[in-house]
């Protein structure tokens, strides 16, 4: 199966990570703009070389598309860019003539509304009203309340921005209707209960639109759903919740519960939710008590405090009890054993979303031809960065080092090779220069 693949930008994971996923299963070809291509936190993508690149392609069976990549140069960009919606207008015509006729997976943001005054992904005035718009878009949802002391020139900028994007939204929409999409996502990240985008979002899904919390794993779940419809296949799985009783609860960065997000994301990857007993895979999530950890935020939770039996039929593990990376408890009790065929992955990144949609994609993969090696340095990565790194390494660390990230994360690689009965070199770099992600190499 070829897929062509236009990620929202260059990070890890939404770059590498997808190549990796792929390469578990030798039957799909999974085809990318070169990197130099797409954006970063300081620039945007490379719009015209995409849409050359895609409109070389042949012979691809199914897209995956950002949206926000070619409308405004990535998700990031969309949020910062002042393109008019004339000159936006122009680029997705040129995209809409490409994908006729193609089985097109695609996805497209609801500007968020962060709540504090950090403009690092944000427009520059982000640095002094970033809460103050953050309060003015609750109150205006919550209670029709418009009484702001944020400038004049600055709300209607940001007002502006919004009102764009919703209208590309409807443009969407518009090609929905006309068929032109297998599957169209709205996606919506760092929610409130109110704002701006929850009254966006509700307008979407009002005029047909669906609408999933998430970003950064969308892209996964729909190359998972791109797969399984080709092989016209449905993998069942049946989710496990460590904490039973607490599944009901709301993760960090999200607006519905654990179970509520893990049914969904499998549903969106075309498999089925199941039982124990009717299952090809079980989705054991390590799911937390009370409220959800996050260690770099200093926020605790009660941490795994059970025994670890490994399952005897083919398993896989959302570890979302923290988040932000690992919880530290959980994968010392999974690592008193060893990894065997049973086994088709582990996550345990940033939101409860972005992990339970890269496994879930991981599963579609490894369920069907895993290829061993490949599979490994997968789970290499995954462990070495949502454990080793997220959960230990960057709270040793006050600025991007790579060489210190390196000497630091030495003795976790030890306890990552006895897991998995293998042994890499290895390599680190901050792509983003800052500390919230970590790109590691293997060789």
């Amino acid at each position: 199966m070829n897929i062509a693949f236009v990620p929202i930008d260059n990070r890890p994971v939404c770059y590498t990570l997808p190549y990796r996923i792929s390469e578990i299963d030798s039957s799909v070809n999974l085809f990318m703009p070169d990197r130099a291509l797409l954006g970063s936190l300081t620039k945007p993508s490379n719009t015209e070389g995409i849409l050359r690149w895609l409109e070389a392609l042949k012979d691809i069976d199914a897209i995956i598309i950002s949206l926000d990549t070619i409308a405004y140069g990535g998700l990031i960009t969309s949020r910062r860019c002042d393109d008019s919606l004339d000159s936006i207008k122009i680029k997705l015509d040129r995209l809409k003539k490409f994908i006729q006729n193609k089985k097109v997976y695609a996805f497209s943001s609801i500007m968020r509304i962060s709540n504090n005054n950090i403009n690092q992904e944000e427009k520059t005035y982000w640095s002094e009203y970033g809460k103050k718009i953050f309060e003015y878009s609750y109150n205006f949802h919550k209670n029709n309340k418009t009484e702001t002391d944020i400038p004049k020139p600055i709300l209607d900028d940001y007002l502006q921005t919004r009102k764009r994007n919703f209208e590309v939204n409807k443009i969407y929409l518009n090609w929905q209707n006309e068929g032109m999409f297998e599957k169209l996502i709205f996606s919506k990240d760092d929610c409130a209960q109110y704002g701006l985008n929850v009254l966006e979002a509700k307008q979407l899904s009002d005029l047909g639109g669906f609408v999933k919390t998430g970003a950064d794993e969308i892209p996964l779940t729909l190359l998972a759903r791109a797969v399984n419809d080709y092989r016209k296949k449905k993998i069942k799985i049946a989710p496990i919740f460590i904490e039973p009783e607490y599944k009901n609860l709301i993760s960090n960065y999200e607006d519905i519960s654990v179970e509520a997000s893990t049914i969904s994301q499998i549903e969106l990857a075309n498999c089925t939710v199941t039982t124990v007993e009717d299952a090809d895979i079980l989705l054991y999530v390590n799911n937390f008590i009370a409220n959800q950890g996050e260690i770099v935020m200093k926020l605790d939770t009660k941490p795994y405090s059970k025994k670890w039996i490994k399952p005897h039929k083919p398993y896989i593990i959302a570890d979302v009890r923290f988040a932000n990376g690992s919880d530290n408890s959980f994968i010392n009790e999974i690592f008193k054993t060893q990894i065997d065929n049973n086994f088709l992955g582990y996550a345990g990144w940033n939101t409860s979303a972005n992990t339970l949609g890269s496994l879930i994609c991981t599963a579609s993969m490894s369920f069907n031809k895993k290829n061993n090696d490949e599979f490994k340095k997968l789970q290499a990565v995954r462990l070495l960065d949502d454990w080793a790194y997220q959960a230990n390494v960057r709270q040793m660390l006050e600025k991007p080092d790579k060489n210190l990230c390196a000497q630091l994360m030495k003795p976790y690689e030890k306890k990552v090779w006895q897991f998995l009965d293998t042994e890499y070199n290895t390599k680190y770099s901050f792509t983003w220069d800052r500390l919230f992600e970590v790109e590691i190499e293997l060789n």
